[in-house]
């Protein structure tokens, strides 16, 4: 029932899914799903965070473990990240889904982004501002939490031309894993730029890390 929820939101949309139709095409009765979702909207909340599983909680967790390098830490996020890949169909329905509600949005887009985006975002840039000896985020430390997050998500979003082009990157769940090593080595390669950076900035003594602008 939960998949085929899944399918036909991802498909149409929250208000042009019915739960008779979803009822129908899972073969249940209409009252599995009051039982079960207590209503539509209990449904459509499961089909967000059920059916990848994870928990952003685990991943905000884990960049708060003491004593644990950084590149550990980014192996950990990464594989979290992108392990759920591995469920195939599920998971190309899923981001359609979470496009759609970004196209369409109702109070499920607000809740998703403060439960399962901002913690992690904000987990993440503590964890770099502690390794790049910054007392506080400031713009470029988001810019590359934004950067390192960004190599898993555009797995998601290049799921179909990767698999056009190259589908043996995304085909078995050992090559997802080899994703997550290899993504684990370009987040620390850009960690690792943004520090010269700094240092580069310190050496000429600018007083900031900002670039100015070119006249």
């Amino acid at each position: 029932m939960l998949h085929t929820a899944l399918r036909l939101f991802a498909q149409k949309g929250f208000a042009k899914t019915s739960t008779r139709e979803i009822a129908r095409e899972a073969e249940v009765n209409i009252s599995a799903i009051s039982y079960y979702f207590g209503d539509k909207d209990g449904l459509y909340a499961a089909t967000f965070c059920e059916p990848m599983g994870g928990d952003a909680n685990d991943l905000v967790a884990a960049c708060n473990v003491p004593g644990q390098s950084l590149e550990e830490t980014l192996r950990i996020c990464m594989t979290s990240m992108i392990d759920p890949l591995k469920q195939g169909e599920i998971v190309r329905q899923c981001i359609q889904l979470h496009m759609r509600e970004m196209l369409e949005p109702t109070s499920r887009w607000a809740e998703e982004l403060e439960r399962d985006i901002k913690g992690p975002h904000r987990a993440i840039a503590e964890l770099l501002c502690r390794h790049l000896k910054v007392d506080r985020a400031d713009d470029d430390i988001h810019r590359l939490t934004f950067a390192i997050t960004g190599l898993s998500m555009q797995l998601y979003v290049s799921q179909d031309f990767i698999e056009a082009i190259r589908p043996s990157l995304l085909r078995t769940p050992r090559a997802i894993d080899t994703w997550a090593d290899r993504l684990t080595g370009y987040a620390l390669a850009l960690v690792e730029a943004e520090a010269a950076r700094r240092r580069a900035a310190i050496a000429q003594g600018t007083g900031t890390t900002e670039r100015k602008p070119r006249k």
